[in-house]
């Protein structure tokens, strides 16, 4: 198994900024944890609206927590509401943001490695810049579609 080192999550970071920028998109805060939820990059770029770190935190420790990405966790907040409810009650309200832009960061082997939440842009666009870093970085992403 791979793991997500810290030289892999900081290229994972900066392909997604860099994405961000070639598409003009707003702003974004990035964050990276390791399978075992263990934050191994962080950046927020200039201009950033507030608290968009811990919406960004919150879709990748979703991810991680239940195992699926984001964009899965919010077809499930549709469909059982008092699902995903509960679960944010649990786990607390910062660590579950069911919409899309945290993604599973997956191995060849298909194993989970860590997880990126990225917030800034419209949830779509997020999700772009952190498939585009996953990939950079060696490894295979996992949105949930």
């Amino acid at each position: 198994m791979s793991d997500l080192t810290l030289a892999a999550a900081q290229t994972l970071v900066a392909t997604a900024l860099r994405t961000a920028r070639e598409r003009n998109l707003k702003p974004l805060c990035v964050v990276v944890y390791d399978a075992r939820g263990a934050l191994k990059s962080f950046a927020a770029e200039d201009g950033t609206s507030l608290r968009r770190g811990e919406i960004a935190r919150g879709k990748a420790n979703g991810a991680l927590a239940l195992g699926l990405g984001s964009r899965a966790i919010a077809k499930r907040a549709q469909e059982q509401p008092e699902f995903v409810a509960a679960v944010s009650h649990v786990v607390g309200p910062e660590a579950l943001v069911p919409v899309a832009g945290g993604v599973l960061v997956r191995d060849g082997e298909g194993r989970v490695v860590g997880a990126v939440g990225i917030s800034g842009d419209t949830s779509d666009n997020d999700e772009i810049c952190a498939l585009a870093g996953i990939e950079a970085a060696g490894f295979n992403g996992d949105t949930g579609a």
